[in-house]
């Protein structure tokens, strides 16, 4: 029977960065920079895409739209799209290296996999010049995946298209969607990883769904990080998710259900 043979993670909210907060500071600013003051909630929704794509998202969301028509008297356009993300790539990059702290058990995760022989892929919503400071961070810090694929290597057709995925088991020399699964805190991921046909798994602690820092995670009481534990699982569910995990310690149980579920 198929076991597995990859995981892929994504990064920011997965695997660095707890929260996925460098990303929204840096949309929200480039946003208000245009002269529209767009809430957390809206920035996050979109979490996970090829960044022009988040923002082209964005300015098609009602309320944006709107206050987009009001303040220029027209419909946003693909210039508009360039325009905020020339503010977006600087923004991002003045906080990026200060939010690309590990998060808990990633190194535990890892030598878990690497201990049953099981390749390390990833794939991200960030260019290859971001992803350099990210993954230069990381290393520093002893993460370092067998494969990274940014959506340069894909024609820019990033999430939810499946094909950093593909690309993925390209390179590290898997044969079939059958053998991979993908971790992400975004619904993005989950919908990557269903478009490729590989086992979705979604990350909840941490996770740009939940969108608290670690200081306000901990400040919570144990009733109500369950609360919104539950809250985000339930999110990750239906949207497609085959399996949610707290935090990368629970990494075994997806592993356990993965192969539970091939074996059918």
């Amino acid at each position: 029977m198929p076991k597995l043979q990859c995981v892929i993670f994504d990064w920011a909210g997965t695997t660095v960065d707890y929260g996925s907060i460098s990303p929204v500071k840096a949309f929200m600013q480039a946003f208000k920079s245009a002269g529209i003051e767009v809430t957390e909630e809206e920035t996050r929704i979109p979490m996970g895409m090829l960044k022009r794509d988040h923002i082209k998202t964005m300015l098609a969301m009602p309320r944006i739209r709107d206050l987009w028509v009001d303040a220029y008297q027209k419909e946003p356009d693909e210039d508009d799209v360039e325009r905020i993300y020339q503010s977006f790539e600087p923004s991002l990059f003045s906080v990026l290296e200060k939010c690309c702290d590990l998060k808990p058990y990633v190194l535990e995760a890892v030598e878990l996999l690497r201990s049953q022989g099981i390749k390390i892929g990833s794939t991200t919503g960030y260019t290859a010049s971001m992803m350099k400071v990210v993954t230069e961070c990381a290393k520093k810090q002893g993460y370092e995946p067998d494969c990274l694929v940014t959506p340069e290597e894909t024609d820019n057709l990033g999430r939810p298209f499946p094909y950093m995925i593909f690309r993925n088991m390209q390179k590290l020399g898997i044969k079939s969607v059958k053998h991979v699964m993908k971790i992400g805190d975004t619904l993005s991921d989950i919908k990557e990883a269903k478009h490729a046909g590989v086992f979705a798994v979604g990350v909840t602690q941490g996770s740009s769904i939940m969108g608290l820092s670690k200081d306000e995670w901990s400040a919570l009481s144990i009733i109500e990080q369950d609360k919104l534990n539950m809250k985000a699982a339930i999110t990750f569910y239906e949207a497609g998710a085959d399996f949610v995990i707290n935090s990368l310690a629970d990494i075994q149980l997806a592993i356990k259900l993965f192969e539970s579920r091939k074996k059918k």
